[in-house]
């Protein structure tokens, strides 16, 4: 009773901090385990996170079982008398050496299993280029000549500046929206050659279960490909303390149909094949006519 008496005011006291949050700070403390994902690979990443996670809480309940029982059932009492002579037990020490190697080595296989599928970039049928920069993206579509730059878009660039005395929940998708997301095709396994242009930069969309580091001068490889009925749009953020505006480099993928896509990628290839191409000399203006050669006269022709 006296240490309930004791926890009451502090549980007051925790019920009316989260009484005095917002709603908006709560409600997402139901969702801080993983997601599943729109990808096989991101379920499978998902799925090998559970299976060490209930393997952990089954541990721990044993661990702690027995500590718990131990506390109790062995506790000091008025008149206990030491036992000293149970002091090495080589049989337990075998038991509690050899069941967590098993137990290790079972979580060891599902594990490097899934470690060897995220490196499988082959048979890949789609290669981009993703290079971060202080701060955004570049996405370079190597096979089909089209190149473009991600920024934060201009709503939330807007918003954030001191001053600018914008509601940031006036804007949709505050600091999770772009000016030109990267745009992909469902059903279709995309590989990423991750780089950057100046510091570390880590390129994070948690719904295809893909983090890679973007290291200047290196080239990380990554790879994923959407559920062919879960096309629409997917957000993610720079993962990596990248400098002052790391806040505000988010990832943004239009996962569209084949159709599409290939619709919008031909679109965009001639664009930019139009853009670049040298202009058109200017025209010259048409060269005179060539003068008529004087006809000789009968007055000419008779003083010779």
């Amino acid at each position: 009773m006296m240490i309930r008496a004791k926890l009451a005011p502090l549980a007051l006291a925790a019920a009316a901090f989260c009484g005095a949050l917002p709603a908006h700070a709560t409600s997402g403390w139901g969702e801080l385990n993983m997601t599943q994902g729109v990808t096989d690979i991101s379920r499978k990443i998902y799925e090998l996170h559970m299976t060490i996670f209930w393997v952990c809480v089954a541990i721990g309940v044993v661990v702690f079982g027995v500590m718990i029982w131990s506390i109790i059932a062995f506790r000091k009492s008025q008149g206990a008398v030491t036992d000293v002579t149970r002091v090495h037990n080589t049989r337990v020490e075998i038991i509690w050496t050899i069941v967590p190697v098993f137990i290790l080595i079972a979580m060891a296989v599902p594990a490097a299993r899934t470690l060897v599928e995220i490196e499988d970039t082959t048979k890949t049928e789609l290669t981009i280029k993703v290079t971060g920069f202080q701060w955004g993206w570049n996405y370079d579509y190597l096979d089909d000549g089209v190149s473009y730059y991600s920024h934060l878009d201009r709503k939330s660039d807007a918003a954030r500046e001191l001053g600018s005395g914008i509601d940031p929940n006036s804007v949709d998708h505050y600091l999770l929206n772009v000016d030109n997301p990267l745009i992909v095709p469902v059903g279709t396994k995309v590989r990423l050659l991750i780089t950057g242009a100046d510091v570390i930069h880590s390129w994070w969309v948690p719904a295809f279960g893909v983090k890679k580091d973007a290291i200047p001068g290196f080239v990380n490889e990554a790879w994923f490909k959407v559920d062919t009925d879960k096309p629409g749009l997917y957000r993610g953020q720079c993962a990596e303390l990248c400098g002052r505006d790391h806040g505000f480099m988010p990832i943004v993928v239009d996962v569209r149909s084949k159709a599409d896509f290939a619709a919008w990628l031909k679109d965009k290839a001639a664009q930019q094949k139009q853009a670049a191409a040298p202009p058109a000399p200017p025209a010259t203006a048409p060269a005179p006519a060539a003068r008529p050669a004087p006809v000789a006269t009968a007055s000419a022709a008779s003083a010779s």
